[in-house]
C-alpha cells in the first residue's frame, strides 16, 4: 500500500555507511534527519561516536539535523527523554512538509520509536534510595537483575549512582508489566501516529569487519585519543567516559597508563565487532517481534531509492 508511510527509518551496524545513504535520500527528498543514536547527543563526543558531521554535507548543502549536541557529556539522558524529543522534532518536520529520516544504530532507541514505547517518566524515589543505601555493589547488582533479568546495559552495574537509577527505573517498569498483565493500565505500546518503512544495512560480515577496522584506525589518526583526552581536561571524569563504553572505556584506560597503546587498540578492535554482531542479534529479535526490516546490501543507494520510490510514491 503505497502513500502510508510518514517516516523512512534507517538502521544497521557500525560502520555500515547508513549516515550517508540517509543523508543522500534526505536531498532528494526534501528531508530532515534524526538520529538514533544513545551517544551522539552529547557535545563534545565527535570521533568516539562516530558522528561524522561533514557527511551531512551533500554537494554543498547541509542537510537539517537533529537530537546530535544537545546535552553535556557530564549530564545524565534516557530513553524516556530521546523519545520526549524525537517525537517533538517528528512533529517540527512533518508540520513543515518534510520528509523525517531516522537514522542509527542504538536498538533500545530505534525500538522505542518504531514499536512506540509507552515510557513513563520515574521520578527519584527517595524512599526506595534510604532502603538501598547501605547495599553493597554486589547486593544492588543482585537486586537490579532480579527485577530486570534480561539486563542488556551492563554498564549500570559498574557505577553507584546509574545502578541506584536503574533499579528505581526497573522497579516501576515492573510494577507496570504487572499491571498489564492484569488487565489494568501501564507499560505497553502508544498508539503514535507513527508509520514507519524501515530499511536495514546489511554487509557482508569480513566486509564489515574490514569497514569497522579501517574505520577505526582512521579515527586515531584524525584525534580520537586526543579528544578523549580534552573531555577529562573539560571535567568529565575517567569513571564517566569508562561507562560512555568502546572507545571511551578503552582510550580512557590507555590515557590513564592502564593499557599499552596496541594493546588498547587491538582490544577495542575487537570490542567493536562485538558489539556490531549485538547490534545485528536486536535487529533480528525486532523482525521476530513484528518490525518488517527491508534489508539492502551494502551501500547500495539504488536498492533503497527503489525501495522508498515504491511505497512513498503514489
Amino acid at each position: 500500500m503505497k502513500n502510508k508511510y510518514n517516516i523512512v527509518v534507517i538502521l544497521g551496524p557500525t560502520a555500515s555507511g547508513k549516515t550517508r545513504l540517509a543523508v543522500r535520500l534526505a536531498k532528494e527528498r526534501g528531508g530532515e534527519i534524526i538520529s538514533a543514536d544513545s551517544r551522539q547527543v552529547y557535545r563534545g563526543m565527535n570521533l568516539g561516536t562516530g558522528k561524522d558531521l561533514l557527511d551531512y554535507t551533500i554537494d554543498g548543502f547541509t542537510i537539517p539535523f537533529h537530537l546530535v549536541d544537545i546535552v553535556e557529556p557530564m549530564e545524565e539522558f534516557h530513553l524516556f527523554a530521546y523519545q520526549r524529543l524525537f517525537h517533538r522534532c517528528f512533529a517540527d518536520i512533518t508540520a513543515r512538509g518534510a520528509l523525517p529520516v531516522l537514522v542509527g544504530g542504538s536498538g533500545m532507541y530505534l525500538e522505542a520509536v518504531i514499536r512506540s514505547y509507552d515510557l513513563q517518566e520515574v521520578p527519584e524515589n527517595k524512599d526506595l534510595r534510604r532502603e538501598l543505601d547501605n547495599l553493597d555493589m554486589d547486593a544492588l547488582a543482585s537486586r537490579l537483575q532480579a527485577l530486570q533479568p534480561a539486563l542488556h546495559n551492563k554498564t549500570d552495574l559498574v557505577d553507584r549512582e546509574r545502578l541506584l537509577r536503574a533499579i528505581e527505573i526497573a522497579a516501576v517498569a515492573r510494577v507496570e508489566r504487572e499491571q498489564s498483565a492484569g488487565g489494568m493500565p501501564g507499560a505497553g505500546l502508544l498508539a503514535s501516529g507513527l508509520c514507519p518503512l524501515v530499511i536495514g544495512v546489511r554487509w557482508d560480515r569480513a566486509v564489515l569487519r574490514r569497514r569497522i577496522t579501517d574505520r577505526l584506525y582512521a579515527r586515531f589518526r584524525s584525534g580520537m585519543v586526543e579528544e578523549v583526552a580534552t573531555l577529562n581536561q573539560r571535567g568529565v571524569s575517567w569513571e564517566r567516559l569508562y561507562h560512555f563504553g568502546l572507545e571511551y572505556r578503552y582510550i580512557s584506560l590507555y590515557l590513564q597508563g592502564l593499557m599499552g597503546f596496541d594493546d588498547m587498540a587491538k582490544t577495542l578492535n575487537t570490542r567493536i565487532h562485538q558489539f556490531a554482531k549485538r547490534q545485528d542479534t536486536w535487529f533480528r529479535r525486532m523482525e521476530r517481534q513484528g518490525v518488517v526490516i527491508h534489508w539492502i546490501p551494502g551501500d547500495d543507494y539504488v536498492a533503497l531509492q527503489s525501495l522508498v520510490e515504491d511505497r512513498l510514491t503514489g
